[in-house]
C-alpha cells in the first residue's frame, strides 16, 4: 500500500498553532469527517479511545493517531504539520509537530496494519522528516509524503 493511495492533497494541513493534544485530535477528526463523510464526534471518540490505551506519539516529534470506524469505505489518512509542537505524551516525552492520522474500516485488520507499518517506516527516514519540517506548504508536504522512495533491499 502506497501512501498516495490513502493520502489526498486536500488531506494535508500546515497549522500554525493548536493549544494541546485534545485540540489537535479535534482538528484531525474534523478533517477526517470532511474526507469521509463520517461524524466528527465519532471520529474524535475513536481517536481519544485509542489514545487512552497508550499514546500514539512515536518519538522524534512524530505521532500516528489511528483507529477503526464501522462503515468506513477504505483506509484514509490525513497529515498535519504543526509550526509549534504540542505536548502529546510521546514515548520520548518530546513535543509533536508531525502527525499522520490513519483511519481504517472496522474489519480491515491487514490493511490497517500495513498502513501503520508503511507510515512508521516512512517517518523514520530522517531526510524526509527534515524536509517535512522545512516547509509549511501543504502541496509540498503532500509531494514529499507521496513521492516514490528509492529502491531498498527488503529487510
Amino acid at each position: 500500500m502506497e501512501l498516495a493511495d490513502i493520502l489526498s492533497e486536500d488531506s494535508v494541513l500546515a497549522v500554525d498553532r493548536v493549544k494541546d493534544k485534545n485540540e489537535l485530535l479535534h482538528l484531525l477528526a474534523d478533517k477526517a469527517a470532511s474526507l469521509t463523510g463520517h461524524d466528527s464526534a465519532e471520529i474524535y471518540e475513536t481517536l481519544a479511545a485509542r489514545e487512552a490505551l497508550g499514546s500514539t506519539g512515536l518519538g522524534n516529534g512524530i505521532a500516528i493517531p489511528h483507529g477503526k470506524l464501522p462503515g468506513l469505505a477504505r483506509v484514509t489518512a490525513a497529515f498535519v504539520r504543526l509550526a509549534e509542537p504540542v505536548e502529546f505524551d510521546a514515548v520520548d516525552d518530546e513535543k509533536v509537530d508531525l502527525v499522520m492520522l490513519l483511519l481504517a474500516p472496522a474489519g480491515a485488520g491487514a490493511d490497517h496494519l500495513k498502513a501503520l507499518a508503511r507510515v512508521a517506516r516512512l517517518l523514520r527516514i530522517e531526510s524526509l522528516v527534515e524536509s517535512l519540517r522545512a516547509t509549511g506548504d501543504p502541496r509540498r508536504l503532500h509531494v514529499l509524503l507521496t513521492a516514490p522512495l528509492p529502491s531498498q533491499n527488503a529487510a
